[in-house]
């Protein structure tokens, strides 16, 4: 496998006229137009409600699950000073479920905005949830001066989760290339409508042409549906400011994934059924699926895949069906029934796919680290098929229009 330290970002750049990012979806989601793609052949413009005739039947399709956290909470402080809390992921307790269902506090990673207007002090934000008015209160915990911060929130309700408090108090945090504040249609709008795993600052946008309508054609057509669960960190949109890939810094986002789901992606991948993903995320997830599953087989397994792991030279390269039953042994020996790992995988050109042979996304930013992964999925005719969606009329980043390419 080539290690692509050495590639250049400019190398992935291109123009991306303001007029073509779309601001907010269409009003029927899968209406929206679909590219697809496979290498060696020209591009072919579809829409996306023809996807179930356009997947190979007995597809196994996976999708990310995770939803979209209200995660921007903004807070005033006596002198008037806005100060704005980003939460990213929990911190004690660290399980997104458990610090979901805390009653009386919690901390979270976070980004502050307008920081230096709150170096001590608590910042206090009356709320009434579920008839109970009560405060919630923001203390910080870490250390002033750095990007992420520890902040632990409590508040006096036993009755109220931290769950419904941000679904109360807080905003959803859509993308920051979309130059608006959020509005109440985005509540419903950046969500998935399969979307039910609190945890993500981000939706894996390239869910969000789907329709209960078209899921059921899906299974109509004989394509497998599964989930699994990538919870997308706010990195996502972390550009490139290196000029070499290799000193880019990955960001680390959390994933659960079912053992039997393991177990059935390792017999389908046997049986020569089409695996396609929906979105970076789960591709992501997949191919960490992967990668894991080799560390765990040479003992290595330390519950955080490294940045640089596949394309480190000498570790074993085996068959996919038999690295996800690395994954499943170690599972079946710790008696555990999903796996809970962090992820820093980063996918560029050089890459040699394991288990996605299909994927559905978006067009992404340019110079970004998502196109560096379609690029290696695709080759370098991305240019082509990224000129193309230019001169089609295609709407671009995460309110946009979609792709499906296939290797």
């Amino acid at each position: 496998m080539t290690d692509p330290r050495n590639i250049s970002i400019e190398e992935y750049d291109y123009p991306l006229p303001d007029e073509r990012i779309a601001r907010h979806p269409l009003a029927e989601r899968d209406a929206c137009k679909l590219l697809c793609y496979k290498p060696g052949q020209a591009p072919e413009d579809h829409v996306f409600s023809e996807l179930p005739a356009l997947l190979e039947p007995g597809t196994m399709l996976i999708y990310n699950n995770t939803r979209v956290i209200n995660a921007r909470l903004r807070f005033t402080k006596d002198t008037g000073a806005a100060i704005e809390i980003f939460c990213l992921e929990p911190d004690e307790p660290a399980d997104y479920a458990q610090s979901f269902a805390s009653t009386a506090a919690c901390s979270w990673n976070c980004l502050i905005g307008n920081s230096k207007k709150w170096k001590e002090g608590v910042l206090t934000m009356p709320l009434e949830v579920k008839g109970i008015k009560f405060d919630l209160h923001a203390t910080r915990i870490s250390t002033p001066g750095t990007p992420g911060q520890t902040v632990r929130f409590d508040w006096e309700a036993p009755a109220v989760s931290f769950s419904e408090i941000i679904s109360a108090a807080g905003e959803i945090p859509i993308p920051p290339y979309l130059n608006r504040r959020s509005e109440s249609s985005d509540s419903t709008d950046y969500q998935t409508v399969y979307s039910h795993i609190e945890g993500s600052v981000a939706a894996p946008t390239a869910g969000l042409h789907f329709t209960p309508a078209l899921l059921g054609r899906l299974d109509e057509a004989g394509i497998e549906r599964r989930e699994v669960t990538l919870h997308v960190g706010a990195g996502t949109f972390r550009p490139v400011s290196a000029d070499k890939i290799g000193d880019h810094d990955m960001h680390s986002e959390f994933i659960a994934v079912d053992r039997d789901f393991i177990a059935d992606l390792a017999d389908a991948i046997e049986a020569g059924r089409p695996i396609a993903a929906v979105g970076t995320t789960s591709v992501r997830t997949l191919e960490s699926l992967y990668h894991i599953g080799v560390l765990m087989a040479a003992g290595r397994w330390t519950g955080e895949l490294p940045q640089w792991t596949p394309y480190e030279p000498g570790l074993p390269e085996p068959d996919a069906s038999e690295a996800l039953r690395a994954v499943i042994a170690h599972l079946d020996a710790a008696g555990d029934s999903t796996l809970l790992a962090h992820t820093r995988i980063i996918i560029a050109p050089g890459y040699r796919y394991r288990i996605v042979g299909s994927m559905v996304t978006n067009f992404h930013q340019p110079a970004s680290t998502l196109l560096l992964l379609v690029s290696a999925f695709i080759g370098p005719e991305w240019r082509q098929v990224y000129d193309h969606a230019l001169d089609a009329g295609y709407r671009f980043l995460s309110y946009g229009d979609a792709c499906l390419f296939t290797r």
